[in-house]
């Protein structure tokens, strides 16, 4: 009932940029905290950046100064401004929300992934 899609990714040289972009649809009360997770090939899904309803974000270290996430609340989308991209960043990227929903019998919030989309980048 709730779907989380990415949007934005693709081939970019080294020092490129990209906008990811990702939307909710569904019905929900309200998203709480969302954010960026990324998998490369052989590797654990780590994460990227999350912001809050508030609009706090916080980054991991490898993408501080480059990446900045932001969200649109009226628009339930978050977006993830890459920049200065290097090709340690290609990776599947998936965004991820904290959603709170209103069923016929309960409140629930539960967390939320998207499908991903690939960020290539080359040297």
């Amino acid at each position: 009932q709730v779907q989380l899609v990415e949007s934005g990714g693709g081939l970019v040289q080294a020092g490129g940029s990209l906008r990811l972009s990702c939307a909710a649809s569904g019905r929900f009360f309200s998203i709480n905290t969302m954010g960026w997770n990324r998998q490369a090939p052989g590797k654990q899904r780590e994460l990227v950046a999350h912001i809050s309803s508030g609009g706090i974000s916080n980054y991991a270290d490898s993408v501080k100064g480059r990446f900045t996430i932001s969200r649109d609340n009226a628009k339930n989308m978050v977006y993830l401004q890459m920049n200065s991209l290097e090709p340690e960043d290609t990776a599947v990227y998936y965004c991820n929300a904290v959603i709170t929903r209103r069923t016929p019998v309960a409140i629930e919030q539960n967390e939320y992934w998207g499908q991903g989309t690939q960020v290539t980048v080359s040297s």
